[in-house]
C-alpha cells in the first residue's frame, strides 16, 4: 500500500460499536419515543397549512421548484448539455477519490465558501468516503445556482422566490444534515451505542411541549439567562407606561450629562434588550457611560386586548408619547431621538407626520438598520404577497395577534444553515444541549404583534410600499420622507438579511435633510451590537451621494473597529453642552426599577 494511502483499520477504528447489546437497545427506544414525537409533530400547527408554517413553505417551495424543472425539461438540448456538464465533473470527482484511495495527493475540485462551518470536522477532508459527499454535495450546489442563472424567463419576484427556495432545497440536503454522510454524528452515535439519539429525541420532545404556535428548536440553554440578573442590567428606573410601552430612565454613570438626552424606539418584533445585552455588550450602557441621559422604550407584549392598536397607534401612543414624556421628566424642548429597524421606519413615519413641527421636538435622528423604502427589501418581500396577507390577516383577525413563533419561523428560514440546521445537528442527532450565548436567548424571546398593527406593517410598508411612494396617510395627514429636515444619522449592515444594506441606502436618499450615512460590517445584529473593545468588524464613512450602495462603497473609507464612537462624536454636536447629572423619575416619578414588567411577559 503506498505511504499516503489511507488506513483501512484506522477508518474503521473509529466505526466500531462499543456494546452491540446496548447499541440495539438503545435504538429501539429512539424508534418508540420517535415515533411518538413524530405522531405529535405531525397533529401540530406546523404540519398543517397556514401562514408562515412549514408545511406551508413547504408546499410553496415544492410548487416552486417543480415549475423550474418543467421550464429546465421544456428544452431537451439545454437539458442534454447540463446533464453533460454535470456528469464530467462527477466523473472527475470519483477519479480524484480513487487516485486519492491510492495515495496519491489530489486537489479538491471544490471547496466550501468562506464562513461555511458545515464541514469543519477534519474527516470531511481526510476521509474519502466524506469528501466525495462533501465534493458532489458542493458540485450539485453550484450546478444547480448555475442552471438558475441561466434560465430565462424569469424575471423579479419570481426569480426571486425561485433562488429563495432553491436556497432552501439545498440546505436540507446537505451531507451533514444526516447520520449515514456526517462523520461526526456517525462517530457519537457508535460511540455512545445511540444514546445521543435517544438523547436528541428526548430534547426534541422537550422543545416541542415548549412551542407556541410553530415549533422552536432551542438555540440556547434559556437556564442560563435572566432579565435584570445577567442581561437587561444596566441600572435605571421605569418613568413612565402607557398600554403599549413602558419608558425606561437610565441612571447617569458620570459627573456631569450632555443638555440633550437621547430617546431609543427599538422594534416591537423583539424586545428591546437586544440593545442592553451583557455590560460589555450593552449599547446602552455605553452611551451612558459617555455622558448622554439615555431613555429607551420597552415595548408591550400584547394580547388579544390590543388587537386593534394601530400603526398610527404606535406612533402617536408610542414613539411620539415617550418622546413627550422624556421631553417632560428632563424639560428639554428639543431631544434626540434614535430608531432600530421597525421602530425606525415607525420613527419616520411619524417625523413625516410631524412634517415641519418636527424641528422643534427633535434635534436630531439616528437610524439603526431602517428602512423607509421597500423596493430592495430582500426575502421578506416574498412573505407579504396579497396571498398570503390574505391568509395571515385571517389568522390575525381571529386570534387578534400574530403568534411571535411565526416571524420567527420567517427569519430562521432566511439563514437556514446558521439558524435552523445547526441547532437540528446538535440537539437531536448529536445530543447536546445548545451552548448558552445571550444573543440566542433574545432571538427566541419572541413577541406577539397587534393584528391591526401587523396587518397595516406588511401591507402598507413591504407590499405595497407606500411611505417611499407619498401615498401613505396617518392622522389623515399624507406623508413625504422628503418633509424630514433633521439631521440624519443612518447605519445600515453589509451583511444585513432582514433589512439589506442597499435597501436602507436607498431610503436614507430620501431625507429632505443632512444624512451621515454608515455602512458597518456584519449582519442585522452584529453590525449594531459592535462593542469598541473588540476589533471584529469595520465600517466605511464618508462616500460621496450615489445612486446606489455600490458606487457609494467606491469612494467610502473603510475603517477598523466599532462605528459607535464614530456615532457619539457626532452626536455630542447635537447634544448642547454639559449639565448636573439626571436622577431617573424626578419629575415623572418611579413605577418601578429597570428592565420593567413589560419585557418579562411571555
Amino acid at each position: 500500500m503506498p505511504q499516503d494511502a489511507p488506513d483501512a483499520r484506522a477508518f474503521f477504528s473509529n466505526y466500531i460499536i462499543p456494546n452491540p447489546e446496548e447499541f440495539a437497545s438503545n435504538l429501539l427506544k429512539v424508534y418508540e419515543r420517535g415515533s411518538r414525537a413524530f405522531a405529535e409533530l405531525a397533529e401540530r400547527p406546523d404540519a398543517k397549512a397556514g401562514p408562515y408554517s412549514p408545511a406551508s413553505e413547504f408546499s410553496a417551495a415544492t410548487e416552486t421548484i417543480t415549475n423550474l424543472s418543467r421550464m429546465w425539461l421544456s428544452d431537451p438540448v439545454k437539458v442534454s448539455e447540463a446533464q453533460t456538464e454535470f456528469f464530467t465533473k462527477f466523473g472527475a470527482l470519483w477519479n480524484n477519490v480513487l487516485s486519492r484511495m491510492m495515495g496519491m495527493q489530489i486537489p479538491p475540485l471544490i471547496e466550501p465558501g468562506p464562513g461555511d462551518n458545515r464541514f469543519k470536522d477534519p474527516e470531511w477532508t481526510h476521509n474519502p468516503f466524506f469528501d466525495f459527499c462533501k465534493q458532489a454535495y458542493l458540485l450539485a450546489c453550484e450546478w444547480a445556482e448555475l442552471q438558475l442563472k441561466q434560465t430565462g424567463g424569469l424575471e423579479g419576484r419570481e426569480r426571486h422566490r425561485a433562488e429563495f427556495y432553491l436556497r432552501q432545497m439545498t440546505s436540507a440536503l446537505s451531507p451533514s444534515n444526516f447520520l449515514a454522510t456526517n462523520p461526526e454524528i456517525l462517530r457519537e452515535t457508535l460511540r455512545t451505542n445511540a444514546r445521543n439519539l435517544v438523547d436528541g429525541v428526548t430534547m426534541l420532545a422537550d422543545d416541542m411541549s415548549r412551542s407556541g404556535d410553530l415549533m422552536k428548536i432551542s438555540q440556547t440553554d434559556a437556564t442560563a439567562f435572566e432579565l435584570g440578573r445577567n442581561l437587561a442590567m444596566t441600572p435605571g428606573k421605569v418613568v413612565f407606561q402607557n398600554d403599549l410601552l413602558q419608558l425606561i430612565q437610565y441612571s447617569p454613570t458620570t459627573d456631569k450629562v450632555r443638555e440633550r438626552p437621547i430617546v431609543m424606539v427599538p422594534p416591537w418584533i423583539n424586545k428591546f434588550y437586544i440593545l442592553d445585552l451583557t455590560p460589555q455588550k450593552s449599547f446602552i450602557k455605553y452611551v451612558v457611560d459617555q455622558g448622554f441621559t439615555v431613555f429607551v422604550v420597552s415595548w408591550v407584549n400584547p394580547s388579544i386586548e390590543l388587537a386593534g392598536k394601530t400603526f398610527e397607534d404606535y406612533i402617536l401612543e408610542g414613539v411620539l408619547a415617550a418622546a413627550e414624556a422624556a421631553r417632560r421628566e428632563t424639560g428639554i424642548e428639543q431631544i434626540n431621538i434614535l430608531g432600530y429597524c421597525v421602530g425606525g421606519t415607525a420613527l419616520s413615519t411619524g417625523l413625516a407626520y410631524l412634517a415641519d413641527s418636527a424641528e422643534d421636538l427633535f434635534h436630531s435622528c439616528t437610524l439603526l438598520t431602517t428602512q423607509v423604502d421597500f423596493t430592495l427589501a430582500g426575502d421578506l418581500l416574498l412573505f407579504t404577497d396579497d396571498s398570503q396577507l390574505e391568509n395571515l390577516e385571517a389568522l390575525m383577525t381571529e386570534r387578534g395577534f400574530l403568534d411571535g413563533s411565526r416571524m420567527a419561523n420567517v427569519f430562521n428560514m432566511m439563514r437556514p444553515r446558521d439558524l435552523i440546521w445547526p441547532y437540528i445537528i446538535n440537539n437531536y442527532m448529536l445530543g447536546k444541549k445548545p451552548f448558552p450565548f445571550d444573543l440566542l436567548f433574545w432571538n427566541q424571546d419572541s413577541t406577539r404583534m397587534a393584528a391591526a398593527n401587523h396587518c397595516f406593517y406588511l401591507r402598507e410598508f413591504y407590499n405595497e410600499n407606500r411611505l417611499a411612494k407619498g401615498e401613505m396617510t396617518i392622522g389623515g395627514k399624507k406623508l413625504a420622507i422628503q418633509n424630514i429636515k433633521l439631521p440624519v444619522f443612518s447605519v445600515a449592515a453589509r451583511e444585513d438579511h432582514i433589512a439589506p444594506a442597499a435597501s436602507v441606502y436607498r431610503g436614507s436618499l430620501m431625507f429632505g435633510g443632512p444624512v451621515d450615512f454608515v455602512l458597518a460590517g456584519s449582519g442585522h445584529i452584529a453590525g449594531v451590537v459592535n462593542p469598541p473593545d473588540k476589533v471584529k468588524y469595520q465600517y466605511w464613512i464618508k462616500g460621496e451621494r450615489a445612486d446606489t450602495l455600490n458606487d457609494w462603497i467606491k469612494t467610502a473609507r473603510e475603517t477598523p473597529g466599532s462605528w459607535w464612537p464614530y456615532w457619539i462624536e457626532w452626536l455630542s454636536q447635537k447634544s448642547g453642552g454639559w449639565t448636573i447629572p439626571r436622577q431617573p423619575g424626578q419629575t415623572l416619578g418611579v413605577i418601578e426599577d429597570a428592565p420593567g414588567s413589560y419585557v418579562k411577559a411571555r
